[in-house]
């Protein structure tokens, strides 16, 4: 039998999420944190979930609000609102932890909860990684991982618009 009756305690509020980091450090448990808009799951997503699983014992992702994707991404997105992309995350088996933040940016989150890693995909620099320079100071670090090539958001978007138009 799974235990699909714990995937709704994989998504947190920031204030219920420090309070499960602490117990996580209390047994030692090392933090990996990644975020993302993550508006239609795709083959990208869970290479660059599953890359990050691999750096730490513990998965949090933090995911872009509505609002938040509507400023970064404009007004037709997101295409699946915050609580949708929330659950379908939580039930990845890699993901330990899902709250969602309000702001463009993860900083704040990175802030409260002080992981061990960020790990990004794309082509990022290390300098341009939001919360790097609080992770690597105090004592963390940041992993990139490579773009899985052909699969974005925005591109399955264009091709559902071709595939109607």
């Amino acid at each position: 039998m799974k235990a699909t009756n714990a995937i709704p305690n994989k998504i947190f509020t920031l204030e219920n999420l420090k309070k499960q980091v602490a117990a996580w450090r209390v047994n030692n448990k090392t933090i990996a944190f990644s975020n993302g808009c993550f508006d239609i799951l795709h083959e990208g997503h869970i290479f660059s979930l599953n890359q990050a699983a691999s750096e730490a014992d513990i998965l949090i992702i933090g995911v872009n609000s509505d609002l938040s994707v509507k400023r970064l991404k404009g007004p037709e997105r997101p295409i699946n609102n915050e609580i949708s992309r929330s659950i379908m995350l939580s039930n990845l088996a890699v993901v330990d932890a899902v709250v969602v933040f309000e702001e463009d940016t993860p900083l704040t989150l990175i802030q409260s909860l002080m992981p061990d890693v960020i790990v990004k995909g794309g082509d990022y620099s290390i300098d341009q990684i939001v919360g790097s320079k609080e992770v690597i100071a105090n004592g963390g670090r940041v992993v990139i991982n490579p773009i899985v090539e052909g699969f974005s958001t925005t591109g399955i978007i264009e091709q559902i618009k071709k595939s109607y138009s």
